[in-house]
């Protein structure tokens, strides 16, 4: 009994701690998906008429594991 009460505040825990929040931001289309361990930025960000970055920015932990934003 106490050890299935054991993995389900761990599986509890994982799903707060991985589930993700879209945020949209006002340059141009970017999205952020934020959880409390990581990050995913998917950039459409507004440079010039008619020009932008596009591209996606991983985190975890904050720390910039891949980007490929041009």
């Amino acid at each position: 009994m106490k050890k299935k009460v054991i993995i389900s505040i761990c599986i509890v825990i994982a799903i707060v701690l991985l589930t993700p929040i879209p945020m949209p931001l006002n340059d141009g289309g970017t999205v952020e998906y934020t959880a409390l361990l990581y990050k995913v930025s998917d950039v459409h960000r507004a440079i010039a008429d008619m020009e932008y970055n596009d591209g996606i920015i991983v985190e975890i932990l904050g720390f910039e594991i891949f980007n490929n934003v041009k």
